[in-house]
């Protein structure tokens, strides 16, 4: 019987990873010394410093968002180190995988053309609805009695007690008032951009509606009663997507257009003006001088960002975010409110929203202290506003309305 190897080392070392392995292996020294400091914890890191300083070093961020991305898709080297025949098999799962993609594009049109199918098939119903919204027509015995089974049986106190003046006025309303208003202020990412200016004319909507476009997108069409406002009858938006399908065969979205809007002297919506008064420093004369700006409004929608300039590296981070926003906006109007805009009229939807379940107690702070801040700024305000000179600006008035 042979004796057994000793003080033979197995070889076990794993096979390499394309991302992680350099193109020459690193040698290990035995003696390699440990860190001789102790590990430090994430929760020991000073954010707040750190934000800091990039907060105000925007160019080093951009750089170094710069050196990141041409590091992106590099290759460490291992494929470009295996033998020609191992070579040679890595392309053709390649080319196996082209023939992949060219199947999932196809399978992303199907879905587009099934999409388009059944979009056909709601649109006689989408009519119906705005019939009845609008007064142009009652719903059917068949459709009052199914939509009241899912009214459990619930008693309407409110239509006992009706008296016959009431219910006098009932009958002579037509159709649903402010049904689009409501379901609109119900969807937590609309509601945001609606304020209280703005409501008197979307009490005027009559319809939502969403058509495809004959290459891939979508276009919004919002429908108006004659109105103070806007001569406009129709407001539309459209998204564009991408030539070219994304990886997986995806449509890629690539921009927004808006209608402009003629509004009527007096009452564009989308800015306010500012009055401020000078003094003629020889004279001591006064005037008022009347500035437009730009102001919150939901009508700011149809006006979508635009994408950035190569040469806009600085604000390219923020007008990246209000493109996705502007985008999602325009995805929600389209999955959510038309095709299930009863729903949220009436709230029933919000119970199938999901919670943003990364909110956590330390996000919230107490209104009272937020309240004594800001009213302890306000004072401080008010009394650099009295040392102030003729020439400075008086202090704004507060915005209507916050949108994230």
């Amino acid at each position: 019987m042979s004796e057994p190897i000793r003080n033979k080392k197995l070889d076990l070392s794993t096979a390499p990873t394309p991302q992680n392995t350099p193109a020459n292996n690193a040698p290990i020294s035995s003696h390699a010394q440990q860190p001789g400091v102790t590990s430090i914890k994430e929760e020991d890191l000073d954010r707040a410093a750190a934000a800091s300083i990039f907060a105000q070093n925007p160019k080093l961020v951009s750089m170094i968002q710069g050196k990141l991305g041409t590091l992106v898709g590099r290759s460490s080297g291992y494929v470009e180190s295996l033998p020609a025949p191992v070579r040679r098999r890595v392309a053709g799962l390649k080319g196996v995988q082209k023939e992949h993609a060219k199947l999932e594009g196809e399978f992303q049109e199907e879905v587009l053309q099934l999409e388009k199918k059944y979009f056909a098939k709601y649109t006689p119903l989408y009519e119906k609805r705005a019939k009845i919204v609008n007064g142009a027509s009652e719903p059917s015995e068949n459709e009052v009695k199914a939509g009241e089974q899912d009214e459990e049986g619930e008693d309407d106190e409110s239509s006992k007690e009706e008296t016959v003046e009431g219910r006098q006025a009932a009958e002579d309303m037509a159709g649903i008032p402010e049904f689009w208003l409501s379901a609109m202020k119900n969807q937590v990412s609309l509601a945001e951009l609606i304020t209280d200016r703005d409501e008197a004319v979307l009490k005027l909507l009559t319809d939502i509606r969403m058509e495809y476009l004959e290459k891939p997108g979508f276009r919004l069409k919002f429908e108006f009663a004659e109105n103070d406002f806007f001569s406009n009858k129709t407001i539309t938006k459209t998204y564009f997507y991408q030539e070219e399908s994304g990886y997986g065969g995806e449509f890629i979205y690539d921009h927004a257009e808006g209608d402009k809007i003629d509004w009527k002297a007096g009452k564009d919506l989308t800015v306010r003006v500012e009055s401020k008064k000078q003094r003629n420093k020889n004279t001591k004369q006064t005037r008022i001088v009347k500035k437009t700006v730009p102001t919150e409004s939901f009508f700011n929608f149809f006006d979508p960002p635009k994408a950035p300039e190569a040469d806009e590296d600085d604000a390219a981070s923020d007008v990246e975010e209000r493109l996705e926003l502007d985008y999602q906006l325009g995805e929600d109007i389209k999955e959510k409110l038309i095709p299930r805009a009863i729903d949220w009229f009436t709230g029933e939807a919000l119970q199938f929203e999901e919670v943003d379940e990364d909110l956590e107690e330390g996000d919230f702070e107490d209104e009272d202290d937020e309240e004594d801040d800001d009213a302890s700024e306000d004072r401080d305000d008010e009394e650099e506003s009295d040392e102030e000179d003729d020439n400075s600006k008086p202090k704004q008035e507060a915005a209507e309305c916050k949108q994230s």
